[in-house]
């Protein structure tokens, strides 16, 4: 292991904002995130956070929700943490653990709002896409009945994928374009620009965004 990403393992112990527990752990965290934000403002995921770009931007945009990045990358979501620390951000943590597990975190109603960011789309393994069935089912256990999903993707296969299980599972879809850039022009889509959406756009890459409403379990 190189010494740059062991330095940033030492620093993300420091991180106050970063949660790295155990599966064990995980009722010290269910229930309990606005004692430890300090507030009962909402609370919005992003899933597969990467190095936080979005819970960062969005958590400075919206100071009146709390937002949490997951990931279980440790090197990765180091920069967000960073960022967080050095601008004394008050409404962003970061929480490393796979996403499977995030039902185990987070209790039922918990939840308002999650934003997936250009997920690997999985594209022989559509079980593992974090917009399959399977996770919405698990996404229905901490999520409030009426709670939003946003999906952000350069995967035309993906959008359609998860429009289709949208519409399979009688959900809202309250927002669908295939590519922001010319069907969202004034669109908060285009105010928060990653890393990754920036080369995709370079390249001519559409970036498409996906918003749809969870509706109570019949």
């Amino acid at each position: 292991m190189g010494k740059d990403k062991l330095r940033k393992f030492r620093e993300n112990l420091d991180f106050p904002h970063l949660f790295q527990p155990r599966i064990e752990e995980a009722d010290e965290y269910r229930g309990r995130w606005s004692e430890r934000f300090g507030n009962a403002n909402p609370v919005v995921l992003e899933l597969g956070c990467g190095k936080g770009e979005y819970t960062v931007a969005l958590s400075r945009r919206f100071p009146e929700r709390n937002y949490i990045g997951i990931d279980i990358k440790g090197a990765r979501i180091w920069r967000g943490a960073k960022t967080v620390d050095e601008e004394q951000i008050p409404n962003a943590a970061f929480l490393r653990i796979r996403i499977e597990f995030a039902e185990r975190f987070f209790a039922p109603d918990e939840v308002d709002e999650i934003w997936i960011t250009f997920p690997d789309p999985q594209v022989k393994k559509p079980r593992k896409r974090l917009t399959s069935q399977m996770f919405i089912e698990r996404y229905r256990k901490f999520l409030k009945p009426g709670g939003t999903i946003h999906l952000k993707t350069d995967s035309r296969m993906l959008h359609d994928y998860t429009a289709e299980i949208a519409r399979a599972n009688g959900f809202e879809l309250l927002h669908a374009c295939t590519d922001i850039r010319t069907q969202c022009p004034d669109d908060e889509m285009q105010a928060i620009r990653t890393f990754y959406e920036m080369q995709f756009a370079s390249r001519g890459i559409p970036i498409t965004y996906l918003k749809f409403k969870i509706n109570e379990q019949n």
